[in-house]
């Protein structure tokens, strides 16, 4: 059975509920990002977004090139923890955002015309240089959820082609698209082609071009090659332009896990597993996009002996992480193993209902080492509060 976890790691080195990252796999997922810059001169980013533990960053900038940034505190974080490139996004900013990310940032994108004709003057005056460049909508993605999709019909995110009709691009550096979700090197091939098709022209003037996000570079399987050719190939027809990517959730896919236990057992038709962590609080994403994340040692409901329910502990009737099947009957004090927990679902977490929140471990394989890198209390949570 797959464990879920390193073999020299045994869980009872580690608090529960917790978040356990491993040193390892975050070290494999950055040799593979490395070597695609190197195979194409492009410049790689950690999307703040997807995973934003700082206690790592010392290890990433090690290979990458900088963090991307959607507020001016994630832009702080990146800049005083980073250390390298920073770059900034949101569908709009307000005057103090500008202020402080002018102190900030290094690239900053504007998503609408609008925004960057009231705040684009003030930012090129800034005391520190800060290219500036546009979000574009190519109108063209291959997500096929809405919800995910940041091309879908009526979408907040990027300026549309028939918007740069007589626009004075003057003072924009870059354009970035982003337009895909845990996709790979072909979809990009395709959506490049479109991009090129509809916004080349202005290419010329520019300096840079961002790919955005979504590329699923470290998943088993995916064509790294056809990704490097694909960028190998647009540096080659665009030879004056920097390209970046903003792969979030590759840069820790697979490198961490939700440690839970089993507090108690709720009888009746599907008997409820209580757990010490909650779908609400700690795994948002399981609730809102919706997913069902990988449980180790769990199954689809029927397919083994014993299926429950498993619920969280704050008092939201709708807090259920979903239905799994098991070998062996459920046993209070049980742990259980949620999979490939580091990217998203940590810096989602909130503190409703004053759960205890999960601490956060780094586990450093080599050294066979536990590191409790942060535990919450009272003050934590009454710190949020006024």
């Amino acid at each position: 059975m797959d464990r879920g976890y390193p073999e020299g790691l045994s869980l009872d080195r580690v608090p529960s509920p917790s978040f356990v990252v491993f040193e390892g796999a975050l070290r494999r997922n950055l040799e593979i990002l490395g070597s695609v810059k190197a195979r194409t001169g492009c410049k790689i980013l950690l999307a703040l977004k997807g995973f934003a533990m700082h206690r790592t960053f010392p290890l990433i900038r090690e290979v990458l090139d900088g963090v991307c940034a959607s507020s001016p505190w994630e832009a702080r974080l990146g800049r005083e923890e980073f250390g390298r490139e920073v770059h900034s996004f949101a569908p709009a900013f307000t005057e103090a955002d500008i202020e402080e990310l002018c102190t900030l940032t290094d690239h900053l994108v504007f998503n609408s015309f609008a925004q960057w004709e009231r705040y684009g003057k003030r930012v090129l005056a800034a005391e520190r240089r800060v290219s500036c460049g546009l979000r574009i909508n190519p109108e063209y993605s291959e997500v096929e959820v809405d919800l995910y999709n940041p091309c879908a019909v009526n979408s907040r995110l990027g300026i549309r082609r028939a918007e740069f009709e007589g626009r004075d691009l003057t003072g924009i550096e870059g354009l970035h698209f982003h337009t895909m979700c845990e996709q790979g090197a072909d979809v990009l091939q395709r959506t490049l082609a479109v991009v090129e098709d509809k916004f080349s022209e202005f290419f010329g003037g520019l300096r840079w071009v961002n790919f955005g996000g979504g590329h699923h570079i470290t998943r088993p399987g995916y064509d790294q090659r056809l990704l490097c050719s694909v960028l190998q190939g647009f540096k080659a027809r665009h030879p004056h332009l920097e390209v970046y990517l903003e792969p979030g959730e590759a840069i820790a896919l697979n490198t961490g896990i939700l440690v839970t236990t089993v507090l108690d057992i709720v009888p009746g038709p599907l008997p409820v597993a209580i757990l010490d962590c909650s779908a609400s609080a700690h795994m948002p994403d399981v609730l809102e996009m919706p997913y069902r994340p990988e449980l180790v040692g769990g199954l689809e409901p029927g397919a083994l002996r014993h299926t429950y329910r498993l619920g969280g502990m704050t008092c939201l009737a709708g807090d259920v992480v979903g239905d799994w099947s098991f070998a062996e009957p459920l046993e209070i004090g049980r742990r259980l193993i949620f999979k490939d927990m580091a990217h998203y679902t940590m810096v989602k977490t909130t503190m409703f209902n004053g759960v205890r929140h999960p601490a956060i471990v780094l586990y450093h394989e080599d050294a066979d080492e536990v590191e409790v890198v942060r535990t919450f209390g009272y003050e934590d949570y009454k710190g949020r509060l006024s």
